[in-house]
């Protein structure tokens, strides 16, 4: 497939209550493993990449090392790879759309577009956020390209009390109406766990909703059942691998380190 062709495989996969299932990725050797374990389609986290990199996240990487990792992603699969690409490394439109362009040329057909403040707290305002995703959208049509532009609310990451999240559900609802008016493919809701919040939002969302898959989350059936549209799982493949190869290096230094 070509690139175009690519990313509408990867906008078919998203079908209400028969989720696309993405298993974080963050280099080429990750990508091929998760390949061939049997993916439909691949997509990196943010944090991860990040971290495998060693930065932080809040797009303290920089942008040119990760244009360079989706090349080297792109070139090692053949499946559709959307980028996390969290505030498109500028908060005014313009140059954001920009950036996004070169991760368009790296190879990629889809990204995640966050609505946070990237290093400041707080979102931006629903206008601001939906006048960022329509220069994406209009510079991704210029070049021919059917981008999935997966609208990220953080609301819900940043309410850590989860007995809070049901009075963020309306907003978030508004959030994916105007995303979706702006050109938005997907709504992305991470953070958001309680499954009768997630049908409410998946009920009321004009765009295919995704969930971020954390200890404690519904499980696939459960999304699945309520109308998730993707499931991602973020950080936590990372996390959990390095977790498996500080636990193997102990055994060899005997943790001297720790």
């Amino acid at each position: 497939m070509n690139q175009e062709e690519r990313a509408l495989a990867f906008t078919a996969l998203h079908r209400k209550g028969d989720p696309i299932v993405l298993y974080n990725i963050w280099d080429a050797g990750s990508a091929r493993s998760v390949a061939e374990a049997g993916a439909r389609a691949l997509a990196t986290g943010s944090w991860s990449v990040a971290a495998a990199h060693g930065f932080a996240d809040g797009q303290k990487l920089p942008l040119a090392v990760l244009i360079e990792v989706v090349r080297e992603i792109v070139a090692a699969t053949d499946l559709p790879l959307s980028v996390d690409f969290e505030g498109a490394y500028s908060e005014d439109p313009a140059k954001g759309a920009a950036n996004v362009a070169e991760i368009i040329d790296a190879g990629a057909i889809g990204i995640n577009f966050e609505d946070q403040v990237v290093g400041k707290g707080g979102v931006h305002a629903i206008d601001k956020q939906s006048a960022r995703i329509r220069a994406i959208r209009e510079m991704a049509e210029r070049q021919g390209i059917p981008l999935f532009i997966n609208a990220r609310t953080d609301l819900f990451l940043q309410e850590g009390d989860a007995a809070k999240h049901a009075g963020l559900v309306d907003e978030a609802i508004a959030r994916a109406a105007a995303y979706a008016e702006a050109g938005g493919s997907g709504f992305f809701a991470p953070g958001l766990a309680d499954v009768g919040l997630i049908a409410r939002l998946c009920a009321a969302s004009p765009l295919p909703v995704n969930v971020m898959m954390k200890p404690g989350a519904p499980d696939l059936a459960a999304l699945a059942a309520v109308g998730v549209g993707r499931v991602s799982y973020g950080p936590f493949p990372y996390r959990a691998m390095i977790a498996w190869l500080r636990g193997e290096a102990e055994k060899v230094y005997g943790g001297a380190g720790k």
